[in-house]
């Protein structure tokens, strides 16, 4: 065989492998925003190679939307110090995450909040982490005197959040096609607003 050939054929065996996991959960977000959680059909075979259940897929999906959301935040925050621009970049990831994939914000929004054993699982895992993370932010602000500290840093973390949510929402119900993430100033500012001395 020429060297040549034998190159390239090593190149093709050392190409990694796409990761089915992914795939399949790409997919599978795809299909429960097009159609429903509920009215989707999984069919059987190398899907429950990887998961479980319909419910596990539904399950790892927000798993992994959070996960990554969480590192991603951390990285942007690492190094910020003014509480009022750490709010102001969460903001701006959080509406970015879902303004660029309308399907993942159908599923976060709509498909997952369907059923409440799903959101009492969401609501004690991964969301916490999320929730701790704005609720720093703040209680740093009180700390440095930036933020009133007669305000629960657990409640302003929970209406910002619920500010946040209410704003994908809206977008991925509207007819209009619009930026999310040019909505994160003005809901940064009137949390800011509240919060300031």
């Amino acid at each position: 065989m020429p060297a040549a050939s034998a190159r390239r054929l090593a190149a093709v065996k050392a190409a990694p492998v796409p990761d089915k996991r992914d795939a399949i959960l790409r997919a599978a977000i795809k299909v429960f925003a097009r159609h429903g959680y509920f009215q989707s059909q999984v069919a059987a075979g190398t899907v429950y190679l990887y998961f479980r259940s319909k419910d596990d897929l539904l399950v790892s999906i927000f798993d992994r939307t959070m996960k990554d959301a969480i590192a991603e935040g951390r990285a942007a925050l690492a190094g910020i110090a003014d509480p009022s621009e750490r709010l102001r970049r969460i903001a701006r990831l959080h509406l970015a995450r879902l303004g660029r994939d309308r399907d993942l914000a159908v599923v976060v929004q709509v498909e997952l909040r369907q059923s409440i054993k799903f959101m009492e699982r969401f609501s004690s895992t991964h969301l916490q982490d999320y929730l701790n993370i704005i609720r720093r932010t703040i209680a740093d602000g009180q700390a440095t005197g930036a933020f009133r500290s007669d305000v629960n840093a657990n409640t302003a973390a929970k209406v910002f959040f619920g500010a946040l949510d209410e704003m994908a929402t809206n977008w991925m119900l509207s007819r209009r096609k619009y930026d999310l993430a040019g909505d994160a100033d003005a809901v940064t500012n009137l949390i800011i607003g509240g919060l300031g001395r």
